[in-house]
């Protein structure tokens, strides 16, 4: 088997591609400074030696950084999923209709800003941008811990008082664009095919912070409250603690970020890559299928504490410990998501990244049916195990359908140089650019899909939240509820028939995909001296016209002396005494270089 060639792509500085020597020489001087952070001006990742001396140790370090700035972005991102139920008992009143805004323009906002905000790593760089992003997270962390539990707004009226928290709310929703700025910034310091896991753990880590704030947050706000008055349905909290408490570890993650993290000269998600991405049609199928994947994560960390809310208050009213401390266990479908992206992007590695979340949205689809049966029978258990799984499953659709993003831009990209001839290294910049762009489209409209859940599960509870607000007595409020046990049974029947089509969108590309790789694997059997990599193949009757035309091109000489070829080396081997795989089958035809004749009817294998 021959050896893999050497990525020999050219940085922005005009570097020339150097031999062996110069790449370990120049890897070790990155080594030597690894800690420090700067402009990488030679950065080949897919060079094994660079790799191993020098790319894996400042490729992890710039990780470790990234998941710490994002877990912090997720978590300012969904701080108003608490804050919005603890308003009451700081003396805020806000009607169900203003509850859904205050925590739907997060998502929101956080959705519009992962575009722009994967232009921010090729304007600025990843080492100045993570700095600027998690700087920028001070304003709504301020903007809870100065504002919200201030006389200053508890003296506004009503309306006022609203439009004030809506702004704030707002605010929080640039926690929600770091996303796409570190899945990009970190997509280019990874070879293609070791890209599934890290990008695995840094959306993680950023997942993470989703379930921090649930379970963290509601136990901060209520230090120093006497336990004896947490048993009542109004009692007091300290909401500025919610802000304050994020304040010093932003100004870590921003230091941290400036002083170590390195910039990728080559990483340019330029305008010209960002059209010819949106161009592309399995950018628009990535974005949808993320949807279903992120936007189950994202949404259902959202909207889970009301559906708890509504539909199991008997359980609330049972463990008080549960309701008030641990935000009614929503933290554990937003932890179990967090954690399982990484094994979904290993897998993805092994076994494809459709073949993962094809799985993932069959099982997805499947337990939706079991949380349905579970609201209808009234177990609280099976209708919160079978959401854990859910949250299981939409954690690994993230790895994998993110996994899939570079290979297949790498794919195309290696299509792309066959068909063009253009320099297989440029090609594979310039598609390493389209896929950073990509990220941020397909992030965008995942986070969209979030608010689309959050938007049909509230709607689907508008009439029995209503109800059970008005309700003065837990008695009450379990007469309602048993009434209206199904009123989110709607809204999951909707969310079951969209993982049936996520599902078919998936097979559907995976049948496409195999249905290529069968037309060429036919093609290299109909012209066994072609060469992958080569220039474009002829169509397949070429070869029958070069040989009956006079003066045929060399293309159809070459096949027609390689199959002349062939027939001898089958007669050979027919012959006493010859072995039947001969080791003379390799060819000496420039035309097909590099591969073999083996087996019966002279099929040929790449070496």
């Amino acid at each position: 088997m021959s050896a893999v060639p050497r990525a020999q792509t050219t940085s922005p500085a005009a570097v020339p591609v150097a031999p062996d020597d110069a790449v370990a020489n120049r890897a070790v001087e990155l080594r030597k400074n690894w800690l420090r952070g700067r402009w990488l001006r030679y950065w080949h990742p897919e060079d094994e030696r660079f790799w191993a001396i020098a790319g894996k140790r400042i490729a992890r370090k710039n990780l470790v950084f990234s998941i710490f700035a994002e877990h912090l972005g997720f978590s300012i991102w969904v701080l108003w999923t608490i804050l919005v139920v603890n308003l009451p008992n700081a003396g805020i009143d806000v009607t169900l209709a203003e509850q859904f805004w205050l925590t739907a323009v997060p998502n929101l906002v956080g959705s519009f800003l992962r575009i722009p905000y994967t232009f921010a790593v090729a304007r600025f760089g990843g080492r100045l941008w993570t700095f600027m992003s998690a700087t920028l997270l001070l304003i709504p962390a301020l903007a809870v811990a100065l504002v919200v539990p201030s006389g200053w707004l508890a003296a506004r009226a009503p309306d006022t008082q609203f439009w004030i928290l809506l702004a704030c709310a707002a605010s929080a929703g640039l926690g929600g664009g770091n996303f796409s700025s570190s899945m990009a910034n970190i997509s280019f310091f990874y070879p293609d095919g070791k890209k599934g896991l890290p990008l695995g753990l840094n959306a993680a880590g950023g997942n993470l912070g989703v379930a921090v704030t649930q379970l963290v947050v509601p136990l901060v706000i209520v230090i120093g409250v006497p336990a004896a008055e947490l048993a009542d349905p109004v009692h007091e909290v300290k909401l500025a603690y919610a802000g304050w408490m994020w304040v010093p570890l932003l100004v870590v993650a921003a230091l941290c970020a400036l002083l170590f993290m390195d910039s990728i000269a080559d990483a340019r998600t330029d305008r010209r890559s960002y059209v010819q991405a949106l161009k592309e049609p399995h950018t628009l199928i990535m974005s949808i299928l993320y949807i279903g994947t992120f936007g189950s994560f994202i949404g259902y960390s959202f909207s889970l504490p009301l559906v708890i809310k509504n539909t199991f208050p008997e359980f609330l009213a049972e463990n008080p410990f549960v309701a008030t401390y641990l935000g009614g266990l929503a933290f554990l479908g937003a932890l179990v998501g967090s954690v399982s992206r990484p094994f979904g992007g290993w897998l993805a590695d092994r076994l494809g990244g459709a073949r993962v979340t094809l799985a993932c949205f069959l099982g997805m689809g499947a337990f939706t049916l079991l949380a349905i049966a579970g609201i209808a029978s009234r177990s609280f258990a099976l209708f919160l195990g079978s959401y854990l799984v859910i949250f299981t499953l939409s954690g690994m659709g993230n790895g994998s359908t993110y996994r899939m993003i570079p290979a297949i831009f790498a794919t195309l990209g290696r299509r792309h140089a066959r068909t063009s001839g253009q320099s297989e290294s440029a090609v594979r910049t310039e598609f390493k650019r389209r896929a950073a762009a990509v990220i941020g489209i397909a992030g965008a409209v995942g986070a969209f899909g979030g608010f689309l859940i959050q938007l049909v599960f509230r709607q689907a509870s508008l009439g029995v939240s209503a109800a059970m607000k008005q309700a003065d007595t837990v008695t009450e409020k379990l007469r309602i509820a048993e009434a209206n046990a199904d009123w989110a049974i709607p809204a999951l029947a909707v969310f079951c028939a969209g993982y049936v089509v996520f599902a078919v969108m998936t097979w559907s590309s995976t049948c496409a995909a195999r249905s290529r790789s069968a037309v060429c694997r036919a093609s290299r059997r109909r012209r066994p001296c072609e060469l992958r990599g080569s220039a474009p193949p002829a169509p397949p009757c070429s070869r029958r016209r070069a040989r009956s035309r006079p003066g045929g091109d060399l293309r159809g000489r070459a096949c027609a002396a390689d199959a002349a070829r062939t027939r001898r080396l089958r007669a050979r081997r027919r012959a006493p005494g010859i072995p039947r795989r001969s080791a003379t089958g390799r060819r000496a035809c420039g035309h097909g270089a590099g591969y073999r004749v083996g087996g019966r009817g002279g099929r040929t294998r790449g070496e």
